[in-house]
């Protein structure tokens, strides 16, 4: 590692191919945590390359703990984190919104590292107890409309960065990971991502998939559509900017898209929020987010059509009931 890191500290980069090895050689445990640490912060000094960010979700792919579940044709929605704004649980809440909807959904999702509350904490907090049991999740998706896919049981890789990644407690590279590696590699997925170089980042290792997608990101610096700015969309197709007044005529901003102070209060607002009892920017806003998901899964130019049916999901309840039967199960 002392040479890897010489050379890092000296502006080289790495290829694809020794990326992937040295990832593969931390979760080997074949470092210390403080050349892992060491390791991590490079990328935080200087940016990291498309071929490095490739190889990595080469590694992470090849070792994880993969799941079938395309007989669903699942999507999954999942954010890079990493944005600093520490916002409610918004493409959780989406994902529900979705699933409410009639859709099939597969979420990815951890703990929060850089943030209060990821998407892990508030479904542990409230009741979902995780498993890697493909039959379970099948049932889950069979009932429910949606499973979640905890990143800690299908990336055993990840078991030695994990408590460096909480100790250090600022954005890494795996935050640009997370959304690349849902084991199921679902077909279908709608990806938020909190800077503009990663959406072009994105845009690249995308472009060479075959899958439905849309890569967003708000212009203030959102991983999500935040209606608080415009937001940058990227598909197969087309780059379109998603103004607000689109969408809301009412102006939002940023504090009425905080997240709790902690898990409890983050916990409360998510559930509020599923009961009919959330702000209208909050509700617009996952409404938002959850629409774009159905148009990616529809793979159509109706946006507004698309947002009438994840409002109705989420004003009828359905999206309330689809997170009931999957605790219930």
């Amino acid at each position: 590692m002392k040479k890897i890191l010489e050379n890092l500290f000296n502006q080289q980069f790495l290829t694809r191919e020794i990326a992937k090895n040295i990832l593969g050689e931390i979760s080997d445990g074949k470092y210390n945590p403080s050349e892992i640490s060491a390791f991590l912060t490079v990328f935080k000094m200087r940016n990291i390359t498309v071929e490095e960010l490739t190889g990595f979700r080469d590694c992470l792919i090849e070792r994880c703990i993969s799941i079938d579940l395309s007989e669903f044709d699942a999507i999954d929605l999942c954010g890079t984190g990493g944005d600093g704004k520490d916002t409610f649980n918004i493409s959780t809440l989406s994902s529900f919104v979705v699933a409410g909807a009639g859709y099939k959904v597969a979420k990815h999702g951890n703990y929060g590292v850089s943030s209060t509350c990821g998407s892990s904490n508030v479904l542990e907090y409230l009741g979902y107890q995780f498993t890697s049991n493909q039959d379970q999740l099948k049932h889950q998706l069979d009932k429910s409309g949606i499973c979640v896919l905890h990143a800690p049981l299908f990336h055993p890789a990840m078991k030695q960065v994990a408590p460096i990644r909480k100790d250090i407690g600022v954005r890494t590279f795996f935050n640009m990971l997370g959304p690349m590696v849902n084991p199921s590699l679902p077909k279908k997925q709608l990806i938020g991502v909190f800077s503009l170089q990663l959406l072009r980042y994105f845009k690249y290792i995308y472009e060479q998939l075959n899958i439905s997608y849309r890569i967003i990101h708000s212009l203030d610096g959102y991983d999500e559509i935040s209606l608080t700015s415009q937001t940058k969309v990227i598909s197969p197709e087309k780059e379109c900017l998603l103004n607000p007044d689109e969408i809301t005529k009412n102006k939002i901003s940023p504090k009425d898209l905080a997240g709790g102070k902690d898990i409890k209060e983050s916990a409360q607002i998510f559930i509020d929020i599923l009961e009919g009892k959330g702000s209208e920017a909050q509700n617009i806003t996952v409404i938002a987010n959850a629409a774009m998901a159905i148009q990616c899964y529809n793979n159509t130019e109706d946006f507004n059509e698309s947002l009438a049916v994840a409002k109705e999901s989420l004003e009828s309840k359905a999206a309330l009931k689809s997170f009931k039967t999957l605790l219930s199960i």
